[in-house]
């Protein structure tokens, strides 16, 4: 249960500060560094108890790479969406004002960048948090971080920069994707998260 609780409070407080964020008035173009550096404070204090995935994605990446159990799987999703759901609901109160205006997207363009960006994180989690030649570093916390920070300034305006279907389920809450979108979305970024599991299997077969 330990595991959980902390996969619940990382995830809360990596959604409350999306939200508190983006949502008028929000941080404007300094928002993807608070969401990348809360996420970073979030790993260095929560990784030693459950490894600090909060996002659906990064576990399913992690369980397919072999070092999660399958048994966890709802667990951890369980306690990232609810966490994301309750984040977002927190942040309209806190904001006193209704939900957000929607995403302009274009769905080709947005779900090939949420693919790109959560492989991305989930590649970078799996090879700085779970890999024998990383093993021990200190600085696996900021890597994971900076590749949000980096996600969401080069295609923030692309696809919103959510990368983690959690994330996707409180933008839902505030207002800014619809629940059609929040389908597709959840789709492509798990799909990204069990992309990079497979592939570090295929490229580093010895590393069980």
């Amino acid at each position: 249960m330990k595991k959980y609780a902390v996969e619940f409070i990382g995830t809360f407080f990596l959604v409350f500060t999306v939200g508190m964020c983006v949502l008028d008035p929000g941080a404007g173009n300094l928002a993807p560094l608070a969401i990348g550096s809360v996420l970073a404070i979030m790993i260095f204090s929560g990784g030693h108890v459950s490894g600090a995935h909060y996002n659906p994605a990064v576990t399913t990446a992690v369980t397919v790479r072999g070092r999660a159990a399958i048994s966890d799987l709802a667990g951890y999703w369980g306690a990232q969406v609810i966490a994301g759901a309750i984040a977002a609901f927190l942040v309209l109160w806190f904001k006193g004002s209704p939900a957000g205006e929607l995403l302009v997207l274009e769905m080709p363009k947005a779900l090939a960048a949420e693919f790109l960006f959560t492989f991305a994180l989930a590649n970078t989690v799996i090879n700085v948090a779970t890999a024998k030649g990383t093993s021990g570093n200190s600085f696996y916390g900021l890597a994971i971080g900076f590749t949000v920070l980096a996600g969401a300034y080069a295609v923030g305006g692309v696809s919103g920069g959510a990368f983690n279907p959690a994330v996707t389920v409180g933008l839902v809450i505030m207002g800014k994707l619809t629940a059609a979108q929040m389908g597709a979305y959840i789709a492509v970024q798990l799909l990204a998260g069990a992309a990079a599991g497979t592939l570090y299997k295929v490229i580093n077969p010895d590393d069980r």
